[in-house]
């Protein structure tokens, strides 16, 4: 087993794998911006190095300076977390080259998976469904163009690399079609240094659904049930919750039996996610891999008790993953919140500053996975996300009571948020009812469902 891991990331995420390791007996090292110098993970870390200036180009994705932090401080492998570095197949190539080990899938299969075009291609062969696209990625607006014309509209544009909604835009008709792809081109381009796009039919309102999944180097590959990720507004989730209320255990079945030959067809290893889009009729379509932890990881490990981080870590260090039937079993119902600083009112935008006060809601059930504390700055250089709150019910209808007894607790003083947007949600109809889909929010905002 590892003897010190260095986290490559920052916030809740940091303080989550720091905690992990601790359990394990395993010392961490944190880096860290200069924005982030009073942050709990470097309080919480027994080391920390600073890597750079707030912005995450020259700090958090310095890929070289991480490495020679690593090396510093003595670390045997590296957890990057999600966001940032996690999904570059680059720097876990550089972790190797180092005599690191990267805590996550090997640098073929992010590039063979976390390329959205190249992983199509490689779901059809092994027999997986998947919406109708291109089989290849597209450069330019013509070559597009032409692909369109032939999938017909609505259209939805996406970034081969990356994820988190960035480079996706959809199109409605051939008229707006050159506009929204030149800004997804730009967007992605920005975000992850690669203009390679594909296309992908549109499907009008169907549940966003995930299978967690985890493989070792011994050829274990298991399937922790699905989550539901339909209530998103452009493309970023907000609120997740697994089981989903739209699958039954016929469906559920075949979700992770797809799963998990998804997984196995390119001899996947480590914690991963393979995410579908599910009609009305059950029917569903492979939509990409993520290679890495989710953000909404916690609440897979609510109703199977598994402990995703420690699983990864064992995994990267070449331990057998010896799950029987009952510790992969679901139980019960889980949501999460994320707690945003944040403006619905004025479109979402961030709200940076100081953290005067802050309580955080508990209780049986009840989970806060969070970097924040009194006085403490929210910067503007990164995500605005605060904290995320897990609820565990017997059922759905209790883990909805319980997190709108957690959100009323919740008290944040110096920021806005998104606390009342999201207890809003919760006292919805549709949502209560389970029958949320993609479309949801943006009906919601317009007071039509």
């Amino acid at each position: 087993m590892f003897k010190k891991i260095l986290i490559a990331n920052r916030g809740e995420i940091a303080v989550r794998i720091v905690r992990a390791c601790r359990a394990m007996g395993i010392k961490t090292a944190v880096v860290y911006s200069t924005a982030d110098k009073h942050s709990l993970p470097v309080y919480l870390a027994d080391e920390s190095v600073c890597i750079g200036p707030p912005p995450a180009r020259d700090s958090y994705l310095n890929m070289n300076a991480i490495i020679q932090a690593a090396k510093g401080v003595g670390a045997d492998a590296i957890h990057p977390g999600y966001g940032f570095l996690s999904e570059n197949s680059g720097f876990a190539k550089l972790c190797q080259e180092n005599g690191i080990t990267f805590i996550g899938p090997a640098p073929e299969l992010i590039d063979r998976m976390g390329n959205k075009s190249q992983a199509r291609r490689t779901m059809i062969e092994a027999g997986v469904p998947v919406v109708p696209g291109t089989k290849n990625a597209v450069y330019t607006v013509e070559e597009a163009l032409d692909a369109a014309r032939e999938l017909g509209w609505p259209i939805m544009i996406k970034a081969s690399s990356g994820g988190g909604g960035k480079g996706m835009r959809i199109s409605r008709n051939e008229a707006d079609f050159e506009n929204a792809y030149q800004i997804a081109q730009r967007e992605s381009a920005a975000a992850f240094g690669d203009n390679a796009m594909y296309l992908e039919r549109y499907m009008e309102g169907p549940r966003h659904i995930e299978v967690q999944i985890i493989g070792d180097t011994h050829g274990n590959v298991f399937a922790l049930g699905e989550r539901d990720c339909s209530v998103q507004r452009n493309h970023q989730k907000m609120i997740e919750e697994s089981p989903s209320p739209a699958v039954d255990e016929a469906t559920r079945a075949k979700l992770c039996e797809t799963a998990v030959r998804a997984a196995k067809a390119v001899g996947y290893v480590s914690a991963g996610t393979v995410e579908f889009l599910m009609d009305a009729h059950r029917e569903f379509y492979f939509m990409e891999m993520n290679t890495r932890i989710q953000v909404e990881h916690p609440v897979t490990e609510m109703v199977t008790g598994v402990d995703l981080i420690q699983a990864m870590i064992r995994v990267a260090a070449g331990e057998v993953l010896d799950f029987n039937p009952e510790d992969v079993k679901v139980r019960g119902h889980a949501i999460e919140c994320r707690i945003n600083a944040e403006q619905p009112a004025k479109n979402f935008l961030p709200s940076p500053g100081t953290i005067s006060q802050m309580h955080l809601p508990g209780g049986n059930g009840v989970r806060v996975d969070t970097a924040t504390y009194d006085g403490l700055v929210i910067s503007p250089y990164y995500d605005s996300l605060i904290a995320k709150i897990i609820v565990h019910g017997r059922d759905r209808k209790e883990a909805i009571a319980k997190m709108r007894t957690a959100l009323e607790e919740m008290v944040i003083v110096g920021v806005e948020t998104n606390l009342d947007f999201q207890f809003t949600i919760l006292e919805n109809p549709t949502f209560k009812a389970g029958q949320a889909d993609t479309g949801f929010i943006d009906l919601f905002m317009k007071g039509e469902v």
